[in-house]
């Protein structure tokens, strides 16, 4: 019971340290938080001059409002690179030297690395009421929705974001190159964010495309918030689906934090 009060302690610690950090800088916050919204703004607002049953045909979806279909999207894809800041977190403890001083206590590496992957995935989550109440005045509606529905679009969220965390933060467990998890977002976000249906559903891909959205964990979390608004239902396949990502993400950077997190 000790033991387990300590990791316990030292994980809360750790994560307290990195939610802090983050509503400590305003500027952060803003364009968290700005980032999503103008997608909203502009790319939403580019299909408006199309009737409802061009929406509908383009599409794939009853409503009459492309700003109701692409918010699911845009909140999948802010998750997606959020875990891009808990990585650059990593390499300036390590260049600091706050991580060597973590290092030289009885702190597991694992509960650096999930304090630091929890820490990103809730910076991503502060966008959602903010982005929920955005999207009302964009004449999105949530009558349909349930609270379990809610509920699960928010743990979608949460899943994807734990996974793409733990994917930034596996790359980065031997770099103190500041230059890595830009490039690693750079490299990842545009195909994963394109190939999956967080803008554009699949029917209008091509064949090869449509391969890769099914596999792509982006796809699941947007098709599962899309589904809530629109129809007031869900699969909870999807989640399943995100579930496993999440742990399978999880499970390699317990074991490459282990084995390869150096502070030098």
């Amino acid at each position: 019971m000790s033991a387990l009060h300590d990791d316990w302690s030292q994980f809360a610690g750790i994560y307290y340290r990195e939610v802090v950090k983050t509503f400590r800088n305003p500027w952060v916050i803003l364009i968290t938080l700005a980032q999503p919204f103008m997608w909203l703004a502009f790319f939403g607002s580019s299909f408006s001059g199309l009737s409802c049953a061009e929406i509908e045909s383009i599409f794939h979806t009853p409503t009459c409002n492309y700003v109701t279909f692409l918010l699911p999207g845009v909140l999948a894809t802010s998750m997606l690179t959020i875990g891009m800041f808990g990585a650059m977190s990593v390499i300036q403890d390590k260049r600091l030297g706050y991580l060597k001083r973590v290092l030289i206590t009885p702190t597991r590496k694992s509960t650096i690395f999930l304090a630091k992957a929890l820490g990103a995935t809730t910076r991503g989550l502060v966008q959602f009421p903010v982005m929920i109440v955005a999207a009302f005045f964009f004449g999105v509606s949530y009558a349909t929705m349930s609270p379990l529905f809610w509920a699960g679009w928010i743990l979608a969220l949460f899943l994807l974001g734990i996974g793409f965390s733990s994917l930034y933060l596996i790359v980065t467990a031997h770099s103190t190159d500041w230059q890595t998890p830009g490039v690693l977002s750079n490299f990842i976000t545009m195909p994963l964010m394109f190939s999956s249906q967080a803008l554009f559903p699949a029917q209008n891909f091509p064949w090869w495309m449509q391969g890769i959205s099914s596999v792509n964990p982006v796809t699941y979390a947007a098709t599962f918030g899309r589904n809530a608004i629109v129809y007031g239902t869900g699969s909870w396949i999807d989640l399943g689906y995100l579930a496993i990502f999440a742990v399978a993400m999880l499970l390699i950077g317990f074991g490459v934090y282990a084995r390869f997190l150096r502070v030098e």
